[in-house]
């Protein structure tokens, strides 16, 4: 449904109708111009041709110094996608099976099932604040447990796990000799402090993926890191070298001057998304919506009682707006999902609508 709803809204705008965006996780925000400027020079210094599948030296030691890591930790991917694809292709492409919180990003099930992976999900409540049972996870885990992913901060609710359960997770997965892919693509973005899976493990045991796009509003640009063990770094360049080979060095140079002026793009970029987020939640609470409160871009995920979200979905569509509904991303059929990356005087505007229609 998330892709028939984008699908139907293109078809719109090329019909010449107005559709205010706030479906997708793409930010409106232009890629900074010290990091397009960059990838310029680079490319004009030759920096054109094959490199190391594993990633540039400086870019990998510059993530593993701000990572607390070691340089020989750290692979760059085509994005994070790839990241968790390879990952995943590694590790479950034997069968087996892995455990997902839900509400989640549907692409963990569908590269699990294209692996002929059996994926179990755990579904969290917006009633209960979005945590996960920490018995139930463990009730799931059996000999063919190969992996947890975590998506933290999570997509679609912008929630970021809280210290207490990530604890909980780690020493049960721990104890049960199971890998945790942490997904933390928004961790540095967020608008609280959010734990990382590596602050728990010096050597690596479970896997960080992460990646430019969010924090740095390089989407297009497609460059993301893991952070593993070795011999999973190793394998994940095996990989890379029968398939992408290497990111273009140009995109990593970009990437790196991305790092050397991390905390001032970022500080703008949160300061910009928060100052959505509460927008966003003011107008809903108003309306008589439940969500909570965004801890993290880019993403609110109301709930009305009652509510057939792919209906209201594709109402709201003719309407000019275009959001998710709940059922993209698990069984959440009374959400839906808004993404806060169009123009704020859309922004605004989509929200009005929004509100409207729930009328």
């Amino acid at each position: 449904m998330l892709y028939e709803i984008n699908e139907k809204a293109l078809k719109l705008e090329s019909e010449g109708k107005k559709i205010i965006r706030l479906n997708l996780g793409d930010p409106d925000l232009a890629t900074p111009p010290e990091i397009v400027e960059a990838a310029y020079a680079s490319m004009k210094a030759g920096k054109t041709k094959y490199s190391s599948s594993y990633g540039e030296n400086k870019l990998r030691q510059k993530l593993a110094e701000l990572n607390g890591v070691k340089a020989e930790n750290v692979v760059i991917t085509p994005g994070s996608k790839w990241g968790i694809f390879a990952t995943m292709f590694l590790m479950m492409k034997g069968g087996g099976n892995v455990i997902i919180p839900t509400p989640y990003w549907t692409a963990y099930d569908l590269i699990a099932k294209s692996l002929g992976a059996k994926t179990k999900l755990i579904r969290t409540e917006l009633e209960n604040d979005w945590k996960v049972d920490i018995d139930k996870l463990e009730s799931l885990i059996d000999k063919d447990t190969r992996m947890i992913i975590l998506n933290n901060p999570n997509n679609p609710t912008s929630k970021v796990i809280d210290t207490k359960t990530l604890d909980g997770i780690v020493e049960i997965a721990s104890k049960k000799g199971v890998t945790i892919l942490s997904d933390e693509v928004y961790g540095t973005i967020a608008f609280t402090k959010t734990k990382s899976i590596i602050d728990y493990d010096g050597d690596c045991k479970h896997i960080l993926s992460n990646g430019f796009s969010k924090t740095f509003s390089m989407t297009g640009w497609r460059v993301g890191y893991l952070i593993a063990n070795k011999p999973m770094v190793d394998n994940i360049t095996k990989l890379n070298q029968i398939t992408i080979n290497n990111v273009p060095v140009f995109i990593q140079d970009a990437a790196l001057k991305g790092l050397e002026l991390h905390k001032q793009i970022a500080s703008k970029i949160k300061a910009k998304y928060k100052q959505r987020a509460d927008l966003a939640s003011n107008k809903l609470s108003e309306a008589g919506f439940k969500f909570t409160k965004p801890d993290a871009p880019f993403y609110v995920f109301p709930k009305l009682d009652g509510l057939n979200s792919e209906k209201f979905t594709l109402e709201l569509l003719d309407k000019g707006v275009a959001v998710a509904p709940g059922t993209s991303f698990g069984d959440y059929r009374e959400h839906f999902r808004i993404s806060l990356t169009a123009p704020d005087d859309q922004i605004e505007e989509g929200l009005d609508k929004i509100c409207e229609a729930a009328k």
